[in-house]
């Protein structure tokens, strides 16, 4: 009797189910054909196939390759006439396996050709008002000359080599095609006019101090590689401005000649410090490397005055730099310049954490800028992988905010008094570990940013949000009078706006730099938020960091792609997050994702309306189905306040007597 009994609601329970589900599609008007639309769908289509070069998992795959290309330059400083020149040796190594015809070199310093277009492809239109200065400069001036001028191209046998410069690229013709494994030597020599980066922005550049005197911070200097690769073969899109920069890794060694009196630094070791600093100076150093707490001056505000008070140096020193493995170099120059240094340990290693600043930047740098370095290097360490190299450098440069490798220029001025706003100082400690973290996104982990801004700036952006905090945390004097560190970007409440702002002007965090409107929400703050909601609320902190882990460990000094990226994260943590990868970055959708409603429910021995429209249906009687569990939602017409508060063994007997013999059956097995 008990099987017929169990075979009867078997049957009862399928037979129910089909009803229910003939009764649902009966209910819905037939809809249109469409194609699957449903958000939670995979991303094939959208991703590229896995191959031999990047894996399914988001790993470099067995054939995974990346060309090198290695630089030996001689620099010299024209200070009096803001003018550089230089002589380079490139040596480009082919590690594809394709046979290449030509090579292609980035001049980026000619979007400031007198025939850059630039200015028409930025646009923007006419300003309504401008200072007599900046219309003068723009509309009634001859237009500043500050491309390269490409003086040789040569072989390693000092033989002429064809090229051709269209804009910021330039091909270079070789002798023969460069076959794979081989490598191919060549000299550029060049030379170019410095620009004012305080009245002409840039990223690079002169600040002219009322004294007369400059401050230097010298980047895209010189003639530099494309990127050669398995997903874009050339990377030659050409540079106006916006979109920044694609680099091969490789080695540098670098000797730069300026007036004797400048203080210098740059990415790489400095090879002849006995040569160009001071003996006290030389102590100084020193000591700064056996200190974690505080900051050591070794060039002090007060030598720094001295010298801009007296007329500049006539007399040239060459400072040399040696780099291995970065994609870039970076340079800054000074005779006005103060330095300060201290020791970080990071892993089983010390990093000299350094700033390198004008008087005009104090009291606020003396304070924080070191420490803000030191705070970056520790929280992106912890959340990516050990920093590699032996510095980092902050330089404060006005109206800056860029990076390049162990060096970056930052803003951040008190007014002439000295005073500055929380603003101010928040501002600058928030770019210092920006452009500090851009050490880990792209230089080392080393994405294209031409083609995908978001892939450094958001996650370099979120990263930014973790360290600010920690910045909080370690150094409370810092946010005085704060409970925390008062992040811009990183919180979810702080992209609203963009995110619920006119369509018309929002695009996909997955579009090139150049396409889109907002350009700080899109490539910096909506990504930057969306990996901080991944990490608190989608995936916890645990899953979310051991595959972010992955990701950065499995890519330094390689070159992913989105792809990638999104592979890893699923890879490492065995989610399911297509649905987040296209919300987020494939689309504007909007991401509200979440429970709708909640219905509560209570046990019953009455049978409920739903079973009796069943039984009404088929003409069963209602006295051939067996005693059942019924459930009842809260609210309806079968709910009973009386329910509440009751446990389901009170409430059918034959559920009782269920687990009174499953509660023996126990006892005797054991």
């Amino acid at each position: 009797m008990k099987a017929i009994k169990l075979l009867f609601i078997s049957m009862l329970m399928v037979s129910f189910s089909g009803f229910a589900q003939e009764a649902e599609q009966a209910e819905e008007p037939k809809a249109e054909e469409h194609y699957n639309i449903n958000k939670f769908r995979q991303l094939y289509q959208e991703f590229s196939t896995p191959n031999q070069y990047r894996s399914a998992s988001g790993a470099p795959g067995p054939k995974y390759y990346q060309q090198r290309a290695d630089y030996e330059m001689d620099i010299r400083l024209d200070d009096e006439n803001h003018h550089i020149y230089g002589y380079e040796t490139i040596t480009y190594t082919n590690n594809s396996p394709d046979v290449l015809d030509y090579l292609w070199v980035q001049l980026d310093q000619n979007m400031r050709a007198k025939d850059s277009k630039t200015p028409l492809i930025e646009g923007g239109g006419v300003a309504p008002f401008a200072q007599p200065a900046g219309f003068a400069g723009e509309y009634l001036s001859e237009p500043f000359d500050g491309g390269f001028n490409i003086k040789k191209v040569l072989d390693s046998k000092g033989n002429p080599l064809k090229y051709m410069i269209n804009q910021t690229m330039m091909r270079v013709e070789m002798p023969k095609a460069l076959a794979p494994g081989k490598k191919f030597e060549f000299d550029i020599e060049w030379d170019y006019n410095v620009n004012n980066h305080v009245e002409g922005r840039g990223r690079s550049g002169y600040e002219e101090f009322p004294d007369g005197h400059r401050a230097y911070v010298i980047a895209q200097f010189y003639p530099r590689m494309c990127v050669y690769n398995d997903v874009e073969g050339w990377q030659n899109s050409q540079f106006w401005g916006r979109d920044e920069f694609a680099l091969p890794f490789g080695s540098f060694e670098v000797n730069i000649t300026v007036p004797e009196d400048h203080w210098l630094d740059g990415t790489g070791k400095l090879t002849n410090r006995k040569d160009v600093y001071s003996s006290e100076e030389l102590r100084r150093y020193e000591m700064a490397q056996r200190t974690y707490d505080e900051p050591v001056v070794i060039r002090t505000q007060q030598e720094a005055e001295k010298l801009a008070m007296m007329p500049g140096a006539t007399k040239m020193k060459t400072w040399k730099l040696k780099a291995d493995y970065v994609r870039d170099f970076g340079w800054t120059s000074s005779r006005r310049y103060i330095a300060d240094a201290m020791a970080v340990k990071v892993g089983d290693k010390d990093v000299m954490a350094v700033s390198i600043y004008a008087p005009e930047g104090n009291p606020l740098w003396e304070q924080w800028s070191t420490k803000a370095v030191a705070q970056t290097l520790k929280s992106y360490s912890r959340m990516t992988f050990d920093y590699p190299y032996h510095k980092a450098i902050s330089v404060h440069a006005k109206n800056q905010g860029m990076e390049y490798p162990m060096i970056c220029w930052n803003y951040g001025r008190p007014d002439a008094e000295g005073n500055y706003s929380d603003r101010v100082k928040f501002g600058m400690i928030s770019v210092i570990i920006h452009e500090v973290g851009h050490n880990y996104f792209p230089m080392i982990v080393n994405s294209d940013e031409r083609q995908w801004t978001w892939m450094d700036e958001g996650l370099n952006t979120f990263v930014q949000y973790v360290a600010e905090q920690d910045m909080g945390e370690n150094y409370p004097a810092s946010i005085e009078g704060l409970d925390a560190y008062p992040s811009r970007r990183g919180p979810a409440a702080a992209i609203v706006p963009y995110m619920a702002g006119d369509q018309r002007y929002i695009a996909p965090i997955m579009s090139k730099g150049l396409n889109t409107y907002q350009f700080g929400s899109n490539a910096y703050g909506k990504p930057g938020t969306a990996l901080n909601i991944l990490r608190e609320t989608v995936m916890g902190r645990e899953l979310f960091d051991y595959s972010f882990r992955t990701y950065s460990q499995r890519w330094m000094f390689k070159h992913p792609t989105p792809e990638d990226f999104f592979r890893t994260m699923e890879d490492a943590s065995a989610m399911d997050l297509d649905w987040f990868w296209r919300g987020w970055f494939y689309t504007t959708q909007f991401n509200d994702m979440g429970i709708k409603s909640v219905d509560k429910f209570y046990v019953s021995a009455d049978m409920n309306q739903e079973m009796k429209d069943y039984l009404e249906e088929r003409n069963i009687p209602k006295d051939r189905v067996p005693q059942l569990v019924y459930m009842v939602k809260e609210g309806s017409e079968d709910y009973k306040e009386e329910m509440k508060g009751k446990a389901p063994s009170e409430v059918v007997s034959d559920l009782k007597d269920y687990m009174m013999t499953t509660l023996l059956q126990s006892n005797v097995l054991q």
